[in-house]
């Protein structure tokens, strides 16, 4: 695949089958508290299991749905749920392999650790992580 550097090109998280257990099971956890909250059918009742659901299930949902980099023109823009980084390409000092298990928009361990700005880092875990080297070094050689 040849990279535009005219348009966004998106790249997926890779997810771990342990890492999809864990946030499948963390929400069915949420949903069966929030149904067992509910059966006390009080009003405040009914309004927390609500609350647990929504977050319970929800987010889980958001971080797996919506992990991805995005690669344009002058910067790669890192969504996972709620969560943004902004990430200058002409900032990048080094794009090395990594299995740190520290919180990342990461949905696997198989990542790509990116060194940027001032003593900044970030973890990802793209799907196909040599079209993403290899298409990241092209925009940057474009960018300048």
């Amino acid at each position: 695949m040849l990279l535009n550097i005219t348009m966004p090109t998106v790249y997926r998280s890779k997810v771990d089958i342990w890492l999809f257990v864990v946030l499948a099971f963390a929400a069915l956890v949420a949903l069966y508290s929030a149904g067992q909250t509910m059966a006390a059918g009080t009003t405040s009742a009914i309004l927390v299991a609500l609350l647990v659901a929504v977050v319970g299930v929800g987010l889980p949902l958001w971080l797996l749905l919506s992990t991805r980099y995005t690669l344009q023109t002058s910067h790669l823009l890192v969504q996972s749920g709620p969560f943004k980084w902004l990430v200058p390409l002409a900032d990048i000092k080094s794009i090395t392999p990594s299995n740190n298990p520290l919180s990342s928009p990461a949905l696997s361990l198989d990542r790509l650790r990116i060194d940027y700005g001032k003593g900044r880092m970030l973890l990802i875990s793209p799907r196909d992580k040599e079209q993403f080297l290899s298409d990241i070094e092209a925009a940057r050689r474009a960018a300048g």
